[in-house]
């Protein structure tokens, strides 16, 4: 064990001056990254040492650990920016919170935020090159958040000074009306509203992190999606859908007139579906009460039990003696089989699995007549047999449950019948004009 930590530092190590010989032609700015990353890499060794002593690895250490790379990495970036003329600064983000907080909530966002900004405003005029890895949080970073905190860090800067656009730089143009993988007729979207952006996260166009876009938003920030292979292109824009005025106050959700004049072209009259997605791997469980306890008793156990275990739930579907409930790939380190045994306590379970789950999304559906008829007989008509239906009182999402084998046939049919043959939603030119 030794000997493999000695192993993977020393090569991190080499890799990282390797890059710094490589990328830095000024002998002193060479110099000053090479011993920071030695000092870096020093500290990570200590760090696994003492790890080794007491035989443990907590969640925390885990998120100290990933932090070292996002701290060797912006050293780098900001001194190439430095080599090359440009007045670059590095920013390390891991000792801003001093604290304490029990959870993660909305009081210690805005705490983050104001801290985030203190940091990159000590910068003056130089362009600030900020680690993602913001320091110890409640229940560790990974796991409270999830591998999109560096966005999260982005989102939180963002808010703390009052941007007028969060960027977010990806490997792909922005989002689309489906998975231009799955489908060729697939259409980038220019400007799309918070609501369906979150629905398309959740059900599989994973672009941008649910908090990212909550924490932004809420602050009325656009937030622009790019893709750094191709940075002329248009991207997508996430355009909140209520605004502040200049004196602060808020306004109430925008008309396409007030949009226009302020840059946005969006028709938030539209009513026809903005994108269908797919999210693949999905089981479903079946619970049939065995009728030995009330209605409520029966939900009451179902669902204390999926708490009990963590047990995330995608899609539901209820009658007084019977629960559908389709669980994501996100479960896959849950005890399922432990689940299942304590659910046989209220009725029978049945598992059926390899299925996926297909959601139409549109923020205007709800004034759609005939939309759901409309889903079901494509799906009909290209023979996709359908396990459960779920929509939600919002009536921005209309999904169901297919055989995962279907789900490249249903998600083409659906885009070709209900989404290519509209008009396409144009941004001539989108800019900013929100002062």
């Amino acid at each position: 064990m030794v000997l493999i930590k000695e192993y993977i530092v020393a090569a991190l190590l080499q890799d990282h001056l390797e890059v710094a010989k490589e990328m830095i032609h000024n002998d002193e700015i060479r110099q000053e990254l090479e011993n920071d990353i030695r000092a870096d890499c020093d500290k990570l060794r200590s760090f696994l040492e003492a790890a080794q002593i007491i035989n443990e690895i907590s969640p925390r250490s885990k998120d100290i650990i990933i932090g070292v790379g996002e701290k060797l990495s912006c050293r780098i970036v900001a001194a190439v920016l430095q080599d090359r003329d440009v007045d670059a600064q590095f920013v390390s983000l891991e000792n801003i919170i001093d604290r304490e907080f029990e959870k993660i909530d909305q009081e210690f966002y805005d705490y983050l935020a104001k801290r985030m900004a203190e940091e990159v405003k000590k910068c003056g005029n130089k362009v600030p090159i900020v680690t993602g890895f913001f320091g110890i949080v409640p229940g560790s970073l990974l796991s409270s958040v999830g591998r999109g905190y560096t966005d999260l860090c982005a989102a939180l800067t963002a808010v703390g000074l009052s941007a007028e656009e969060l960027q977010i730089w990806k490997e792909v143009d922005g989002i689309f009306t489906a998975d231009p993988r799955k489908v060729k007729s697939a259409r980038l979207l220019p400007i799309i509203t918070p609501e369906e952006a979150s629905e398309l996260t959740y059900y599989g166009s994973e672009v941008i992190h649910p908090f990212t876009m909550e924490q932004v938003i809420r602050s009325h920030i656009p937030i622009r999606i790019k893709n750094v292979e191709n940075p002329r292109g248009q991207g997508t824009i996430i355009f909140p859908t209520e605004a502040v005025q200049k004196d602060g106050t808020a306004t109430p959700p925008h008309s396409p007139k007030v949009l226009a004049e302020n840059g946005y072209f969006l028709d938030l009259s539209r009513k026809y579906p903005t994108a269908v997605t797919i999210k693949d791997h999905v089981i479903v469980l079946n619970v049939h009460s065995n009728r030995k306890s009330v209605s409520h008793g029966f939900f009451a156990k179902i669902f204390s039990t999926l708490d009990r275990y963590g047990v995330v739930v995608d899609l539901i579907s209820t009658s007084e003696v019977h629960v559908s409930m389709a669980l994501g790939e996100d479960n896959t380190d849950k005890d399922l089989d432990r689940v299942i045994t304590d659910l046989r306590s209220v009725g029978r379970v049945d598992v059926i699995k390899d299925l996926a789950i297909l959601s139409l999304v549109g923020k205007q559906m709800k004034n759609m007549v005939g939309i759901a008829g409309m889903m079901f007989s494509t799906l009909a008509s290209a023979g996709v047999n359908i396990e459960m239906i779920s929509q939600g009182s919002s009536e921005i999402n209309i999904s169901c449950v297919i055989d995962e084998r279907s789900a490249v046939t249903a998600i083409n049919v659906i885009h070709d019948q209900l989404l290519s043959k509209r008009g396409k939603l144009i941004l001539p030119s989108v800019k900013l004009a929100l002062d």
